[in-house]
């Protein structure tokens, strides 16, 4: 069962990418030759008019082929001979449909589960947010210089800044009904007990729900901006060193993590278990948004910057040389995507 919803889980996330330049594509006239969700040889496959729509052995990965793509074709419908900001629009259709499905399905769970305030219930003795006066009822709204609105927003600032003082804004609600801002400086400080730096705050550790739709929808925006960001904080990490090569999780720790997820919740009903997968959903299909407008060659990303170069220059790269890096940046995706395969192996056997 586990493994029927990892495929499931990993096949409506590509689905949905390969769809969004699919979609666009029809759209902008351009021809489609191939329409298939996983990879490998064919499964199954029909033909409705110029596109052959497949299904394929491997459950990972998905393509929209499109007539023209990657050479010279004298047809009209061809992808290379449309209007530039046309293919502009293709290429980036299918990271902004992952968007989109994670908006959807962040708008489900706010609306089930509600979200995760800032909002503290008490404060600890003897660490710095008590020694600074807060209290509970605060509600953090910055945290160095960055802006908070859910805690979570707090929990990813102090995982990347554990030990370092910071500088925080909070409102306080006063007796009289009306809101007051302040400022304090956190001093992390090393707990034993709880065996890592804390600024000494307490919060409810669930979600409540929102005021309204609006609310709801604001929530939901957030939920996929918060994923974004903590996406692209991460590769920071990765750059700065500060991530190791066993903190990389590739497909084989994914199914892994899904079905630990399918076990773990389903002793607590139906609801929690789609609940908590829909959320995983958000989290990885903001993280193949991400990743895929990174400017990597053989990315939509990548792509993306050759276009944009054609839409300022007004005339296209040479194609011989677009290829070029593409074909390299594509040994370079295969290389490390072998190398995250033999880590997740190593990681699970050996660990």
């Amino acid at each position: 069962m586990s493994m029927i919803v990892a495929i499931l889980v990993f096949g409506i996330i590509i689905l949905i990418h390969e769809f969004g330049h699919f979609i666009v594509a029809k759209k902008c006239g351009i021809g489609v030759v191939e329409f298939s969700i996983g990879m490998g040889p064919r499964l199954f496959s029909f033909v409705k008019g110029e596109t052959r729509y497949s299904i394929k052995g491997l459950p990972f990965g998905g393509s929209c082929m499109m007539l023209g793509e990657d050479e010279e074709d004298a047809n009209p419908k061809a992808f290379n001979n449309k209007p530039v900001w046309s293919r502009i629009a293709v290429i980036a259709a299918g990271p902004v449909f992952n968007f989109l499905l994670a908006f959807v399905l962040a708008l489900a769970i706010i609306h089930v589960a509600g979200y995760d305030p800032a909002e503290l219930t008490g404060v600890l003795d003897g660490f710095s947010a008590e020694e600074q006066g807060m209290e509970a009822g605060d509600v953090i709204t910055r945290l160095g210089g960055e802006r908070v609105m859910v805690y979570r927003d707090v929990t990813m600032y102090m995982y990347l800044h554990p030990s370092e003082p910071v500088d925080v804004e909070y409102r306080r609600t006063l007796e009289d009904g009306s809101t007051q801002l302040r400022k304090a400086r956190l001093e992390p400080r090393y707990s034993e007990e709880h065996g890592g730096y804390m600024l000494g705050i307490q919060t409810r550790g669930y979600r409540q729900p929102t005021g309204g739709i609006l609310e709801t929808v604001k929530y939901g925006a957030y939920e996929v901006v918060y994923w974004m960001k903590t996406v692209v904080k991460s590769i920071g990490m990765m750059i700065r060193g500060q991530v190791g090569a066993q903190d990389m999780a590739g497909p084989v720790r994914l199914v892994s993590m899904i079905d630990e997820t399918v076990e773990e919740t389903r002793q607590y009903g139906l609801e929690t278990m789609l609940l908590t997968l829909a959320n995983l959903c958000v989290m990885l299909s903001a993280n193949l948004g991400v990743m895929n407008l990174l400017p990597i060659p053989a990315l939509d990303g990548g792509r993306l910057v050759f276009l944009l170069l054609e839409a300022l220059r007004g005339k296209p790269v040479d194609k011989e040389k677009e290829g070029m890096v593409h074909m390299a940046g594509m040994a370079l995706l295969m290389g490390f995507m072998v190398f995250v395969l033999f880590n997740d192996i190593a990681m699970l056997f050996f660990k």
